[in-house]
């Protein structure tokens, strides 16, 4: 991309930058709270853009003003200075200008959203299970690494360990952006704690990961909610398992169901679950977006098919290979143990790699 080009389109978002900042100041505006969570959400992702532009922008002014130099002064320490200062300005350009057209690109709105994790043991019975517990102990480090919050809010456990399903809201910076590129089938394949002959078996399990709406989203209608009480199951004492603390929420119109038992407050309870029913509801419709963009990047889970499989943990090779960028690493138990930010940055670099293709910049 011509630089001039480059630059003319960082002079136009700082433009649309400054008209964003105005409008937030706007009382008409902030009375809005839906319209002012819109535009500060479009003026905070335009921060970025507008540092790096900035940057670009003096970069390429001193680049300029080095070469004038060469080119007219005929002072011997100028014209050295000068070169020196363009040696060292000129091989930033590039690179700098492929991160600028990457920041350029639109990036999903729900990037920036807290997300609902979603653990499922799929075939293998027992051992899925117990896998499905191993994933949610690798997330939850992780989680804990990045700084994130998680609260979960239902489970259901195995009969062997680990969990049938098990939901979490993880809360944090970023965190949709971050975990979407782990929905999808994860299949295991090792000796199972329940295999007595030693014999490798092969299990799965499936991640969903949903941007969280928030009430803004979706408006939901009471009428349209049956709600459903009963007593928790797992540990947590007499308080969790006689009192009718658990709340089970059914959207009638789309028959979508969600319940929520991890406080002994009813009321909490109600609280999460309807955030959850607002958030399966939201995504009916982003899922249409998912599928849209399937069809164009083949590196991206969070595309429509969560059936897909995705990821494979071979134990006995100490071996965990993504399909969709044949990336491994034969260090398992380091990345069980929450080490999974190598494979998101690569992922995340391969699909920057398509979305620039898309984007023809």
């Amino acid at each position: 991309m011509a630089e001039n080009t480059l630059l003319e389109k960082i002079l136009g978002l700082q433009d649309k930058h400054q008209k964003l900042q105005e409008q937030l100041s706007d009382p008409a505006i902030i009375s809005d709270m839906k319209k002012y969570i819109q535009l500060n959400r479009e003026y905070k992702e335009l921060d970025p853009v507008i540092a790096a532009g900035n940057e670009y922008q003096r970069l390429v002014e001193s680049l300029d003003m080095a070469k004038d130099i060469l080119a007219n002064e005929k002072d011997e320490d100028l014209r050295e200075m000068a070169k020196m200062e363009i040696a060292e300005l000129e091989p930033k350009l590039p690179e700098m200008e492929e991160s600028i057209k990457i920041l350029l690109i639109p990036a999903d709105p729900e990037d920036a959203k807290n997300a609902i994790l979603e653990i499922r043991g799929g075939a293998g019975g027992d051992e899925a299970a117990i896998f499905a517990g191993d994933l949610f102990r690798m997330y939850s480090k992780y989680i804990e690494s990045k700084g994130w919050k998680m609260e979960v809010t239902d489970f259901s456990e195995g009969a062997a360990g680990g969990y049938k399903l098990i939901i979490a809201k993880v809360s944090g910076d970023h965190v949709y952006g971050t975990l979407k590129y782990e929905s999808g089938v994860h299949r295991v394949q090792r000796v199972p704690q329940t295999e007595t002959q030693g014999r490798v078996q092969t299990s799965a399990a499936s991640v969903a990961v949903l941007p969280e709406a928030d009430e803004f989203d979706i408006e939901l209608n009471e009428k349209d909610i049956r709600k459903d009480t009963f007593c928790s199951s797992g540990p947590g004492g007499q308080s969790v398992n006689t009192t009718y603390s658990a709340i089970r929420l059914t959207h009638i119109p789309t028959g979508i169901v969600v319940q929520c038992q991890d406080e002994k407050s009813q009321l909490k309870n109600y609280d999460k679950a309807l955030n959850e029913l607002r958030t399966r509801i939201y995504n009916m419709e982003y899922q249409k977006y998912l599928d849209k963009i399937s069809a164009k990047r083949k590196t991206m889970v969070s595309t429509g098919d969560r059936s897909a499989k995705i990821r494979t943990y071979n134990y006995q090779q100490s071996r965990v290979t993504d399909h969709r960028i044949n990336w491994s690493t034969y260090n398992l138990p380091v990345f069980m143990d929450g080490a999974i930010q190598e494979v998101i940055d690569q992922l995340v670099i391969a699909e920057n790699a398509e979305r620039l293709k898309e984007s023809n910049l």
